[in-house]
């Protein structure tokens, strides 16, 4: 649910605007299967390679950011991806990337409760926020705790991009109550 769940926040949000620039894709290390950790396979559109620029990036979490955070080319293309982005966000433990690319050095984060012993050793001068679901690390980059804390993020953040009634249309329309009932 990592990426599923903003990949749908923004899917939906693009079919009930007239955004119709707003493209919607999955991208991976190497354009091949992906196996997740409960077992459901993804096919990215994208090699990191050849990724477009994205306005907005998503770094979701899982075992696999343990594997990423020991490949500097890998790390290498997602920071140059990273940087030119309008906003980036991550996701549960995807939390682990943007620390190891210094982007949450002396800044506040949130990340899965189970990763934030992990997160003192990729980050130590972060700032951990267990208490909150989602937090602004800097101007670009937004960090949302686990799971389903991804889904609050990108409503938060359709609103900021894209105006406090798309993101309300948006929620209604995946029935997710937890952003109806705050707004």
């Amino acid at each position: 649910m990592d990426f599923a769940g903003p990949f749908e926040v923004f899917s939906v949000a693009s079919q009930l605007s007239d955004y119709q620039e707003l493209k919607v894709f999955t991208f991976g290390a190497e354009q091949s299967l992906i196996r997740t950790v409960n077992g459901l396979q993804v096919l990215p559109d994208f090699a990191l390679e050849n990724l477009p620029v994205c306005d907005f990036l998503v770094i979701p979490g899982g075992e696999g950011s343990k594997r990423v955070i020991q490949k500097p080319e890998v790390l290498d293309s997602l920071k140059t991806s990273i940087d030119q982005t309008q906003w980036t966000m991550s996701v549960c433990s995807g939390s682990r990337i943007l620390g190891k690319l210094g982007y949450l050095d002396n800044k506040p984060y949130c990340t899965h409760h189970s990763v934030f012993d992990s997160m003192k050793e990729v980050t130590p001068t972060g700032y951990p926020k267990p208490e909150l679901r989602f937090v602004q690390s800097s101007e670009r980059v937004y960090t949302a705790a686990g799971i389903s804390a991804g889904i609050d993020l990108s409503l938060f953040l359709v609103e900021k991009t894209f105006g406090i009634d798309l993101a309300r249309q948006t929620a209604e329309y995946m029935e997710y109550l937890p952003y109806l009932n705050q707004t």
